[in-house]
């Protein structure tokens, strides 16, 4: 009989997705890597595309690889996986053999002023992390290999472990509700009775609609432009759905509320008038996230910001262990995650899962690359 530390075996080399030119990914073979101290191997079992993959397979940023842009230099995006702990790296003993984690995208470099502070997505020694010029920084999937592959090697401060009876499609979306519950309770300080604007049905829309319902929020306010992403979004939890198409949905925010606005608007659509429209749906003193932004700079009336005392916070990905609140949530039953689930495909159908996002085909919100 096996021991658990020789159970599960363990390839030389592993198939791998990598990224060339712009637009243009590779499934390639490469060396299964080593946990280094700290750090274990995981073998990844399943992984979400988020809309950051597109962006970086188009454009490059924000991945970072060895001072630059990511093209052509071997590197495995995907950041949204979970898998199966198959190794165990110097003095890990926080985890063992066999057990099913999520992960965090951010290590951080645990030096700096912020990853001391809690705030290791924002770490100052973002992609430093090759000879040379090594502060130890991890962003799997942005600045090291991430998890469009068979095995990844992760930091032990970036796992979670995986409830028993939750499917691996739905661990994927641990990190989506980190990223929710992130602009909610660390940066915005959402407190249970608070009034709630998510702006946006894509998945952190989404997600946030459902962890702000989780913590309380009342009532929680949805605004979109699709039927169908709106309908979904009531049954994650909100209270009232504004399609603004039909409807201003500043004067609706404002019907709802009885002319007085909320509390706290999580602005995720990307929408060039968004933050204008924000300010408009918020109260005095209120309190506004930006999970997303304009591809192009644009105009904000910022005299307003300042004469009604508002709050503006950006948000980078699931800090201050945001991840670890909301697998709870979700391990609790406070929320149905897997309702955003819509697409499986196979590590070899990836060019195809991509496509589904890009075009929204058959109205895709999380797809999910299963491995088995």
């Amino acid at each position: 009989m096996n021991s658990p530390a020789t159970a599960l075996s363990i390839p030389k080399t592993m198939k791998a997705w990598v990224l060339g030119d712009p637009e243009q990914l590779r499934l390639v073979e490469k060396p299964v890597p080593e946990p280094g101290p700290a750090e274990v191997l995981v073998r990844v079992d399943a992984v979400a595309i988020c809309g950051t993959d597109v962006e970086i397979l188009t454009k490059g940023l924000p991945a970072w690889i060895q001072g630059g842009l990511p093209f052509n230099k071997n590197f495995t995006p995907g950041h949204e996986y979970m898998g199966t702990v198959v190794k165990l790296g110097a003095g890990v003993d926080e985890y063992a053999i066999g057990d099913r984690i999520a992960v965090e995208v951010h290590a951080g470099c645990g030096r700096c002023e912020r990853c001391r502070m809690g705030m290791y997505t924002a770490c100052l020694n973002y992609g430093l992390n090759y000879e040379g010029h090594d502060k130890g920084h991890r962003a799997n999937g942005f600045t090291t290999d991430g998890g469009f592959a068979q095995y990844a090697v992760n930091h032990v401060n970036t796992l979670i472990h995986v409830p028993d009876g939750m499917s691996d499609e739905e661990a994927t979306l641990i990190v989506t509700a980190g990223t929710a519950m992130y602009g909610l309770d660390a940066l915005g300080g959402l407190i249970a009775g608070e009034s709630l604007v998510v702006t946006g049905p894509g998945p952190i829309g989404l997600m946030s609609v459902a962890v702000g319902k989780a913590l309380g929020a009342q009532p929680v306010i949805l605004t979109g432009t699709r039927d169908v992403r709106l309908n979904l979004g009531l049954k994650l939890g909100a209270d009232h759905v504004i399609n603004i198409g039909r409807e201003s949905p500043v004067e609706a925010v404002k019907r709802i509320t009885s002319g007085k606005g909320v509390h706290y608007v999580m602005e995720c659509s990307g929408a060039p008038n968004a933050l204008n429209e924000a300010m408009d749906m918020v109260n005095r003193g209120g309190r506004i996230c930006l999970a997303a932004f304009p591809g192009e700079p644009v105009p904000v009336e910022l005299a307003k910001l300042v004469r009604n005392n508002i709050y503006l916070y950006g948000i980078r990905g699931e800090g201050n262990s945001a991840t670890h609140r909301a697998a709870a949530l979700m391990a609790q039953k406070r929320f149905d995650a897997k309702l955003m689930h819509t697409h499986t495909f196979a590590l070899d159908e990836l060019p195809t899962a991509f496509k589904y996002v890009r075009e929204r085909i058959e109205d895709a919100i999380k797809v999910v690359i299963k491995m088995r």
